[in-house]
């Protein structure tokens, strides 16, 4: 149907063409796309086998739905993306505030232009993209916000009664007609804009200062919580929960490649950073792991949740602390560096809610106590656990190597180091190289600088190494002779004192 060629309610007639009410609509798209295996969520990963179906079986069902989940869990992501469920164009009348249906007028505008000028009636095109409407739930929202309310100049300038139709301006809800409306945060709406709610989802009526006015509104409500202030009681009207008919249930990412997509898949580089910072998914595995850390961690609110979106943030930051290292050393490219980890301390304070526990250590703290537990978390998946070597120190594949630190010999690995140096003073050490070539064969190059500088993050995490605080970088040296210097101004060698 060319929908150009048609402009009037008579050429709408003549084509034969029908509307549907929205959810109508939604479960005829999705019966499509499951059928020719099209995915209407793009972009939304790991929750393919979890909440998609859920969603799926609410829109064939034609419910209004919720989607509860912690921060940072694609809510709101999948709410916008519904409207690729929707018709490409629907009409509506021309001049009408509620995207009026031609065939089943709501306002009074548009009932009486269809009553004046019948076939003639001009028609509008509504692109997908402009039927739908989101409204964050504050504690300021007000009734004549998302309902109406009556417009006394309208009043005056019509010569009509407030108990007219055509003076009322009407709020975000009726302008939604025919749209998906998304409110987030729906347990932070007052008890009375609820209420408000639940009359539209029942009985389809609205009450502007006593007046009560009829409007069938054909919306699909889509709302977002937090399940702690959703289950509160006194957080949300019993009936309004009540009248949501399906209610779904997000969650973080489960496995670090999944969240490692995501993160590649959102984050926003720059092109000179994609092309001259080179990463590895050493480090990028890393970053992950410091988010799965932190959901565990006693230090942090669980109820709070730590988004999705710090991985991304830390990755960005992850790549500009090389690329900042790589401009001071006028170099025209560089690699990721385990030690530009904590270039993306910022990234993790600003995100993370402690509890008191965690205010008693601080943000920055408990940010390098993450990151401590990562590497160890890591390294005990990329090579011999060190706890069971310390027993048998004749086949202890790290023995070399603590050796060499036993002698008094220590390493600086600065963060503005360039790369020809961070190779020479990676390869003073004996037996670091040999190491990573006996358990990754396959890593050479410069993945292997990197892999060798892991290699003493852990044996530091692990208690074999100390590791100290630099003005610009860290120091790793014996653990025996740190006990007996007098450094404990900079730590007391257990890694999750690194930076007291």
């Amino acid at each position: 149907m060319d929908i150009t060629r048609i402009n009037t309610l008579g050429e709408l007639i003549k084509n034969n063409y029908k509307t549907r009410p929205i959810k109508d609509e939604l479960r005829s798209n999705l019966i499509g796309s499951l059928m020719n295996n099209v995915n209407p969520f793009k972009g939304i990963l790991g929750y393919d086998e979890t909440v998609i179906p859920d969603i799926q079986t609410s829109i064939l069902s034609r419910h209004n739905l919720i989607l509860l989940g912690l921060r940072g869990q694609a809510k709101t992501r999948i709410a916008r993306l519904l409207i690729n469920l929707l018709d490409e164009y629907i009409p509506a009348i021309e001049g009408s505030e509620l995207n009026d249906d031609p065939f089943n007028p709501l306002s009074r505008i548009a009932k009486d232009k269809i009553a004046e000028q019948k076939d003639d009636t001009k028609i509008i095109w509504i692109h997908r993209s402009e039927r739908y409407a989101e409204k964050l739930a504050t504690p300021d929202v007000t009734v004549a916000d998302l309902i109406g309310d009556v417009d006394p100049i309208k009043a005056a300038s019509l010569k009509l009664p407030y108990s007219d139709e055509r003076v009322i301006h009407f709020g975000l809800i009726p302008r939604s007609h025919r749209s998906i409306f998304v409110i987030n945060e729906l347990p932070d709406l007052q008890a009375r804009i609820q209420v408000a709610l639940f009359n539209i989802l029942q009985e389809n009526d609205i009450q502007i200062r006593g007046f009560k006015v009829r409007l069938p509104l054909d919306i699909q409500f889509v709302f977002t919580a937090n399940p702690e202030d959703y289950t509160n009681r006194g957080s949300i009207v019993t009936p309004l929960k009540d009248r949501i008919d399906s209610q779904i249930l997000t969650h973080y990412p489960k496995s670090v490649d999944i969240s490692k997509q995501i993160t590649k898949q959102e984050s926003h580089l720059a092109d000179e950073q994609i092309r001259k910072i080179n990463s590895n998914d050493l480090v990028e595995n890393l970053v992950e792991q410091i988010a799965f850390e932190a959901r565990k961690s006693e230090y942090i609110d669980s109820k709070s949740g730590v988004s999705a979106r710090l991985p991304i943030s830390a990755y960005e930051n992850l790549v500009s602390t090389a690329e900042r290292r790589m401009i001071l050393n006028n170099e025209k490219e560089t690699n990721l560096r385990i030690s530009d980890i904590y270039g993306i301390i910022p990234s993790i304070t600003g995100k993370i809610e402690l509890v008191y526990e965690g205010e008693q250590e601080g943000p920055t703290k408990v940010a390098h106590i993450l990151i401590s537990k990562s590497i160890r978390s890591l390294f005990a998946d990329l090579f011999p656990s060190p706890d069971k070597m310390k027993k048998n120190q004749n086949n202890n594949p790290y023995q070399t190597i603590v050796n060499w630190f036993n002698k008094g010999n220590t390493i600086d690995i600065l963060s503005d180091l360039s790369t020809e140096d961070y190779q020479k003073t990676l390869n003073k050490i004996p037996g670091l190289r040999e190491l990573v070539s006996k358990y990754h064969e396959k890593i050479t190059g410069k993945d292997l600088l990197l892999y060798m500088e892991f290699i003493l993050h852990g044996l530091a995490e692990y208690s074999l190494l100390s590791k100290f605080k630099l003005e610009s970088g860290v120091q790793f040296k014996d653990m025996l002779s740190s006990m007996f210097t007098n450094e404990t101004e900079e730590s007391d060698g257990d890694p999750e004192d690194f930076y007291k």
